[in-house]
């Protein structure tokens, strides 16, 4: 993914910026939280299943033992498979898309975007989401900038928790609909080492906008999303991201709000910072659902992010069953709160 913390909208064209803002009064956001201390907030005290992170590693280490996801190789298409028969065990409807798209180098690689709804027919939905592919080179790594590299939190913890939640609403159905995406190609981008394009951020992300351009169900909305991205290294700090604190501030109030309250304040900060390229930011922009990022940033490296990002450190190695614990117990309880349609 691009992990460069940005100030500006990036290639959007001013144009498509000055005719949003009016798109974006007819979208179903919730209505703004209100309050700014989030330790004295109380969550509804609704039973929420107890989410196991045992369970959670144990499919993120899966998916590092199929080997690197990088789209157009055995491992990518082995794991593609093995994430379609998981959710066939638990979604009431699974969608499979398949398609080819084009790099930032002109190269088409396949793309296959994996997407699991629970009840499909409930009106008010929420979208939980995460990339599974693979970025093909560690170009963060001083020892080995050109290797491919396991992933184990960069693409893997995000799909391991939300399995792990598939898993949960398959046993107890919350009030609303859910649909688990896990979009691919997410994260081919140009390598560090090649000089970037005024337009290089483009080259992410490419699943999740192919999902927006023919979405699972046609004229596809939900209430909100929560996109999950790095969110298994040991010690790891969710901060207050920009474009989704431009988008839906509602939710990461809510998100935010909820996590104090169950007690992971301590990775759920409340420090604001500026906004980053992920698939959030285009769902946001195109697709006009209000979504959040819950991903681990840093104020304390050069890049922003843990010192694992795209290094060969990222394996099973740093991936923390609390952390798992924090955020899949935080995402089930903001679930399960979650009123379901007036009638």
């Amino acid at each position: 993914m691009y992990k460069n913390l940005i100030n500006t909208l990036f290639f959007f064209s001013a144009a498509v910026v000055v005719s949003l803002p009016s798109c974006r009064q007819n979208r179903d956001e919730p209505a703004p939280a209100t309050g700014t201390s989030q330790a004295k907030q109380q969550i509804p005290q609704v039973a929420a299943p107890d989410f196991n992170a045992d369970s959670a590693y144990a499919f993120i280490a899966r998916q590092v033992a199929f080997g690197p996801r990088i789209p157009g190789t055995a491992a990518h298409e082995s794991c593609a498979r093995w994430l379609e028969t998981m959710l066939r065990r638990w979604a009431d409807t699974v969608y499979v898309q398949r398609s080819t798209v084009e790099l930032y180098n002109g190269t088409r690689v396949p793309c296959i975007n994996i997407i699991g709804s629970f009840q499909p027919s409930a009106t008010k939905r929420i979208l939980l989401f995460a990339h599974w592919d693979t970025r093909p080179w560690s170009d963060r790594d001083p020892q080995h900038p050109r290797k491919p590299f396991d992933g184990a939190d960069d693409g893997g913890s995000g799909v391991g928790v939300l399995l792990e939640c598939a898993r949960l609403f398959a046993q107890q159905p919350p009030a609303v609909g859910i649909d688990i995406a896990f979009f691919d190609v997410e994260d081919y981008g140009a390598p560090a080492w090649e000089k970037p394009s005024p337009h290089h951020e483009e080259g992410y992300c490419l699943g999740s906008r192919e999902w927006i351009e023919r979405p699972h169900v046609p004229n596809y909305r939900a209430y909100y999303g929560i996109l999950l991205d790095m969110v298994g290294a040991k010690n790891a700090t969710f901060l207050k991201e920009g474009i989704s604190m431009e988008f839906a501030p509602s939710v990461v109030e809510k998100v935010w709000r909820t996590a104090a309250a169950l007690g992971y304040g301590h990775y759920f900060l409340d420090t604001r910072v500026p906004g980053i390229v992920d698939d959030h930011t285009f769902i946001n922009r195109l697709n006009f659902t209000p979504c959040i990022d819950i991903i681990n940033l840093s104020q304390e490296t050069e890049t922003g992010f843990g010192p694992h990002w795209h290094t060969q450190n990222d394996n099973m190695s740093i991936i923390d069953r609390n952390t798992l614990k924090a955020v899949g117990q935080t995402v089930l309880q903001v679930i399960y709160t979650e009123p379901g349609p007036e009638l």
